[in-house]
Protein backbone atom coordinates (compact mmCIF):
# COMPACT_ATOMS: atom_id res chain seq x y z
CA UNK A 1 0.00 0.00 0.00
CA UNK A 2 1.47 3.43 -0.64
CA UNK A 3 2.00 6.12 1.70
CA UNK A 4 1.94 9.42 1.12
CA UNK A 5 3.21 12.48 3.04
CA UNK A 6 2.30 16.22 2.91
CA UNK A 7 5.01 18.40 4.76
CA UNK A 8 5.26 22.14 5.58
CA UNK A 9 6.48 24.69 8.36
CA UNK A 10 5.29 28.05 9.50
CA UNK A 11 6.80 29.94 13.14
CA UNK A 12 4.87 29.49 16.04
CA UNK A 13 3.35 26.28 17.89
CA UNK A 14 -0.42 27.59 18.58
CA UNK A 15 -0.35 28.20 14.42
CA UNK A 16 0.98 24.71 13.47
CA UNK A 17 -1.58 23.11 15.85
CA UNK A 18 -4.69 24.91 14.06
CA UNK A 19 -3.03 23.83 10.65
CA UNK A 20 -2.66 20.51 12.18
CA UNK A 21 -6.47 20.34 12.84
CA UNK A 22 -7.68 21.27 9.59
CA UNK A 23 -5.69 18.91 8.02
CA UNK A 24 -7.79 16.63 9.88
CA UNK A 25 -10.83 17.59 8.29
CA UNK A 26 -9.29 17.24 4.51
CA UNK A 27 -10.87 14.06 2.47
CA UNK A 28 -9.37 11.71 1.86
CA UNK A 29 -8.33 11.81 5.61
CA UNK A 30 -5.01 11.56 6.97
CA UNK A 31 -4.16 8.55 8.91
CA UNK A 32 -1.91 10.94 10.78
CA UNK A 33 -1.05 14.67 11.57
CA UNK A 34 2.35 15.17 13.80
CA UNK A 35 3.44 18.91 15.15
CA UNK A 36 7.26 18.92 16.08
CA UNK A 37 9.45 22.19 16.50
CA UNK A 38 12.16 22.26 14.37
CA UNK A 39 15.55 21.90 16.60
CA UNK A 40 17.63 24.92 14.72
CA UNK A 41 16.47 27.83 17.17
CA UNK A 42 14.58 28.98 13.93
CA UNK A 43 11.32 29.09 15.78
CA UNK A 44 9.89 27.14 12.69
CA UNK A 45 7.45 24.05 13.41
CA UNK A 46 6.99 21.54 11.04
CA UNK A 47 3.59 19.92 10.25
CA UNK A 48 3.24 16.45 8.48
CA UNK A 49 0.43 14.11 7.08
CA UNK A 50 0.73 11.18 6.41
CA UNK A 51 -1.69 9.27 3.95
CA UNK A 52 -2.68 5.89 2.16
CA UNK A 53 -4.57 7.45 -0.42
CA UNK A 54 -2.92 10.42 -2.67
CA UNK A 55 -4.06 13.57 -0.69
CA UNK A 56 -6.07 16.72 -2.45
CA UNK A 57 -3.23 18.91 -3.06
CA UNK A 58 -5.76 21.83 -3.87
CA UNK A 59 -7.03 21.50 -0.60
CA UNK A 60 -3.35 21.49 1.17
CA UNK A 61 -2.30 24.50 -1.05
CA UNK A 62 -5.54 26.34 0.29
CA UNK A 63 -4.86 25.50 4.13
CA UNK A 64 -1.26 26.64 3.63
CA UNK A 65 -2.34 30.21 2.12
CA UNK A 66 -5.48 30.84 4.94
CA UNK A 67 -2.47 29.45 7.88
CA UNK A 68 0.45 31.34 6.48
CA UNK A 69 2.46 28.32 6.11
CA UNK A 70 4.72 27.48 3.31
CA UNK A 71 3.46 25.30 0.40
CA UNK A 72 3.23 21.54 0.94
CA UNK A 73 5.73 18.99 -0.19
CA UNK A 74 3.46 15.70 -1.13
CA UNK A 75 5.75 12.73 -1.29
CA UNK A 76 5.15 9.23 -2.07
CA UNK A 77 7.32 6.82 -0.21
CA UNK A 78 7.94 3.25 -1.31
CA UNK A 79 6.43 0.47 -0.17
CA UNK A 80 9.69 -0.29 2.19
CA UNK A 81 9.45 -2.81 5.34
CA UNK A 82 11.14 -0.79 7.70
CA UNK A 83 11.72 -3.14 10.66
CA UNK A 84 13.37 -5.87 8.38
CA UNK A 85 15.17 -2.81 6.95
CA UNK A 86 16.19 -1.18 10.34
CA UNK A 87 17.23 -5.22 11.31
CA UNK A 88 19.68 -4.77 8.55
CA UNK A 89 20.80 -1.07 8.89
CA UNK A 90 21.25 -0.79 12.45
CA UNK A 91 24.19 -3.00 14.17
CA UNK A 92 24.42 -3.30 17.71
CA UNK A 93 26.58 -0.33 19.83
CA UNK A 94 28.90 -0.51 22.61
CA UNK A 95 28.68 1.99 25.37
CA UNK A 96 31.35 1.98 27.45
CA UNK A 97 30.27 -1.25 29.05
CA UNK A 98 26.74 -1.46 27.65
CA UNK A 99 26.13 -3.16 24.68
CA UNK A 100 22.38 -2.13 22.62
CA UNK A 101 21.48 -4.65 20.47
CA UNK A 102 18.56 -5.89 19.17
CA UNK A 103 17.48 -9.52 19.15
CA UNK A 104 18.61 -10.35 15.73
CA UNK A 105 22.10 -9.35 17.34
CA UNK A 106 21.93 -11.69 20.25
CA UNK A 107 24.34 -13.66 19.22
CA UNK A 108 27.00 -11.04 19.15
CA UNK A 109 26.99 -9.47 23.13
CA UNK A 110 30.18 -9.32 24.16
CA UNK A 111 31.60 -11.01 27.57
CA UNK A 112 31.65 -8.86 30.66
CA UNK A 113 29.57 -5.87 28.89
CA UNK A 114 26.24 -5.24 30.25
CA UNK A 115 23.76 -5.93 27.62
CA UNK A 116 20.16 -3.84 26.51
CA UNK A 117 17.81 -4.75 24.34
CA UNK A 118 15.79 -3.10 22.26
CA UNK A 119 14.02 -4.31 19.19
CA UNK A 120 14.10 -2.81 15.53
CA UNK A 121 10.39 -1.74 15.92
CA UNK A 122 11.38 0.22 18.66
CA UNK A 123 14.32 2.05 16.85
CA UNK A 124 14.43 5.83 18.62
CA UNK A 125 16.44 5.49 21.70
CA UNK A 126 19.05 2.16 20.23
CA UNK A 127 22.25 4.24 21.05
CA UNK A 128 22.47 5.01 16.92
CA UNK A 129 21.58 8.86 17.89
CA UNK A 130 24.41 10.45 19.13
CA UNK A 131 22.26 12.01 22.43
CA UNK A 132 20.97 8.09 23.38
CA UNK A 133 24.79 7.19 23.21
CA UNK A 134 26.39 10.33 25.00
CA UNK A 135 23.94 9.65 27.69
CA UNK A 136 25.42 6.27 28.37
CA UNK A 137 28.76 7.06 27.72
CA UNK A 138 28.24 9.69 30.71
CA UNK A 139 26.48 7.21 32.70
CA UNK A 140 29.20 5.03 32.34
CA UNK A 141 31.50 7.60 33.17
CA UNK A 142 29.80 8.36 36.61
CA UNK A 143 30.28 4.29 37.08
CA UNK A 144 34.00 4.00 36.32
CA UNK A 145 34.89 7.11 38.67
CA UNK A 146 32.83 5.55 41.51
CA UNK A 147 29.59 7.10 41.69
CA UNK A 148 26.70 4.44 42.56
CA UNK A 149 23.11 5.74 42.11
CA UNK A 150 20.76 5.08 44.57
CA UNK A 151 17.71 7.39 43.37
CA UNK A 152 17.51 7.56 39.70
CA UNK A 153 15.13 8.82 37.44
CA UNK A 154 15.11 8.91 33.81
CA UNK A 155 13.01 12.17 32.61
CA UNK A 156 11.35 11.71 28.99
CA UNK A 157 12.50 8.41 28.89
CA UNK A 158 11.38 7.08 25.64
CA UNK A 159 12.47 3.68 25.05
CA UNK A 160 13.78 3.88 28.54
CA UNK A 161 17.36 2.95 27.62
CA UNK A 162 18.87 5.25 29.80
CA UNK A 163 16.95 3.79 33.15
CA UNK A 164 17.80 0.19 32.10
CA UNK A 165 21.44 0.67 31.78
CA UNK A 166 21.33 2.14 35.48
CA UNK A 167 19.17 -0.49 36.46
CA UNK A 168 21.70 -3.43 35.25
CA UNK A 169 24.55 -1.54 37.22
CA UNK A 170 23.30 -0.40 40.76
CA UNK A 171 21.15 -2.24 43.00
CA UNK A 172 18.51 0.39 44.17
CA UNK A 173 15.22 0.64 41.94
CA UNK A 174 15.03 3.44 38.81
CA UNK A 175 12.23 5.27 37.78
CA UNK A 176 11.37 5.99 34.31
CA UNK A 177 8.72 8.75 33.15
CA UNK A 178 7.44 9.98 29.73
CA UNK A 179 4.39 12.54 28.85
CA UNK A 180 3.92 10.40 25.86
CA UNK A 181 1.58 7.59 26.98
CA UNK A 182 2.92 5.26 23.62
CA UNK A 183 6.27 5.70 24.60
CA UNK A 184 5.43 4.61 28.31
CA UNK A 185 4.17 1.29 26.89
CA UNK A 186 7.12 1.09 24.74
CA UNK A 187 9.40 1.69 27.80
CA UNK A 188 7.11 -1.42 29.70
CA UNK A 189 7.93 -3.31 27.16
CA UNK A 190 11.38 -3.01 26.93
CA UNK A 191 11.93 -3.71 30.77
CA UNK A 192 9.92 -6.68 30.23
CA UNK A 193 12.07 -8.05 27.52
CA UNK A 194 15.23 -6.93 29.25
CA UNK A 195 13.68 -9.22 32.29
CA UNK A 196 13.73 -5.47 34.33
CA UNK A 197 10.52 -5.65 35.85
CA UNK A 198 10.02 -4.49 39.20
CA UNK A 199 13.42 -2.30 38.69
CA UNK A 200 12.69 0.11 36.34
CA UNK A 201 8.90 1.61 36.84
CA UNK A 202 7.66 3.38 34.12
CA UNK A 203 4.71 6.19 34.61
CA UNK A 204 3.42 9.04 32.39
CA UNK A 205 4.52 12.53 33.42
CA UNK A 206 5.30 15.76 32.83
CA UNK A 207 8.78 16.57 34.11
CA UNK A 208 8.35 16.03 37.90
CA UNK A 209 4.97 16.41 37.80
CA UNK A 210 4.19 12.96 39.71
CA UNK A 211 3.31 11.80 43.26
CA UNK A 212 5.14 9.06 43.01
CA UNK A 213 8.12 10.58 41.39
CA UNK A 214 7.82 13.03 44.42
CA UNK A 215 7.40 10.65 47.01
CA UNK A 216 10.75 9.34 45.59
CA UNK A 217 12.39 11.70 45.23
CA UNK A 218 14.95 14.06 45.33
CA UNK A 219 17.36 12.17 42.98
CA UNK A 220 20.64 11.56 43.04
CA UNK A 221 20.88 11.26 38.85
CA UNK A 222 18.54 12.93 36.67
CA UNK A 223 18.87 11.47 32.82
CA UNK A 224 16.65 14.04 30.39
CA UNK A 225 17.46 13.55 27.01
CA UNK A 226 14.83 15.88 25.40
CA UNK A 227 15.44 18.83 23.70
CA UNK A 228 16.57 22.45 24.58
CA UNK A 229 13.61 24.61 25.20
CA UNK A 230 11.95 21.68 27.42
CA UNK A 231 15.22 21.20 29.41
CA UNK A 232 15.56 24.80 30.09
CA UNK A 233 12.19 25.19 31.25
CA UNK A 234 12.69 21.90 33.47
CA UNK A 235 16.09 23.66 34.91
CA UNK A 236 14.23 25.00 38.32
CA UNK A 237 12.13 21.67 39.27
CA UNK A 238 15.70 20.15 38.46
CA UNK A 239 17.15 22.06 41.25
CA UNK A 240 13.95 21.34 43.37
CA UNK A 241 14.21 17.34 42.58
CA UNK A 242 18.02 17.12 42.63
CA UNK A 243 20.11 16.11 45.57
CA UNK A 244 22.85 18.47 46.78
CA UNK A 245 26.30 16.95 44.91
CA UNK A 246 23.40 15.15 42.76
CA UNK A 247 24.14 14.63 39.03
CA UNK A 248 22.02 15.79 35.86
CA UNK A 249 23.12 13.78 32.36
CA UNK A 250 21.26 16.23 29.91
CA UNK A 251 21.03 15.90 26.04
CA UNK A 252 18.88 16.41 22.97
CA UNK A 253 20.47 19.57 22.75
CA UNK A 254 22.71 20.57 19.37
CA UNK A 255 26.20 21.52 20.01
CA UNK A 256 25.62 25.44 19.37
CA UNK A 257 22.35 25.12 21.94
CA UNK A 258 24.52 24.22 25.01
CA UNK A 259 25.88 27.21 26.00
CA UNK A 260 22.24 28.38 26.62
CA UNK A 261 21.49 24.98 28.69
CA UNK A 262 24.44 25.60 30.37
CA UNK A 263 23.74 29.01 31.71
CA UNK A 264 20.40 28.75 32.05
CA UNK A 265 21.06 25.45 34.89
CA UNK A 266 23.82 27.41 36.67
CA UNK A 267 21.63 29.69 37.35
CA UNK A 268 19.85 27.33 39.28
CA UNK A 269 23.08 26.22 40.87
CA UNK A 270 23.93 23.13 38.70
CA UNK A 271 26.90 23.54 37.21
CA UNK A 272 28.80 21.76 34.43
CA UNK A 273 30.89 18.79 35.56
CA UNK A 274 32.09 17.09 32.09
CA UNK A 275 30.69 17.73 28.73
CA UNK A 276 30.85 15.02 25.47
CA UNK A 277 29.84 16.33 21.41
CA UNK A 278 29.09 13.55 19.37
CA UNK A 279 28.79 15.03 16.04
CA UNK A 280 26.30 17.74 15.80
CA UNK A 281 25.02 16.62 19.22
CA UNK A 282 25.91 17.86 22.73
CA UNK A 283 25.81 16.09 25.97
CA UNK A 284 26.27 17.40 29.63
CA UNK A 285 26.52 16.07 32.88
CA UNK A 286 25.72 18.79 35.46
CA UNK A 287 26.06 18.48 39.26
CA UNK A 288 24.07 20.46 41.78
CA UNK A 289 26.09 22.23 44.63
CA UNK A 290 23.96 23.97 47.42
Amino acid sequence: MPTFTALTTLPGKDPAEALSAAMERLIPEPTGVGVFELEDDSGLWEIGGYFTEAPDQAGLALLATMHGARPFAVSELPDTDWVAKVKRVLAPVAAGRFFVYGSHDADKIPEGSEPLLIEAAMAFGTGHHGTTLGCLRALDHLANNGFVGKKVVDVGCGTAVLAMGAARIWPDDVMASDIDEVAVDVAVANVKANDLIGRVHCLEATGFDHEDLKAAGPFDLVFANILKGPLIDLAPDMAANLQDQGYAILSGILVHQAEDVIDAYARSGINLYRRDDIGDWATLILQRVA
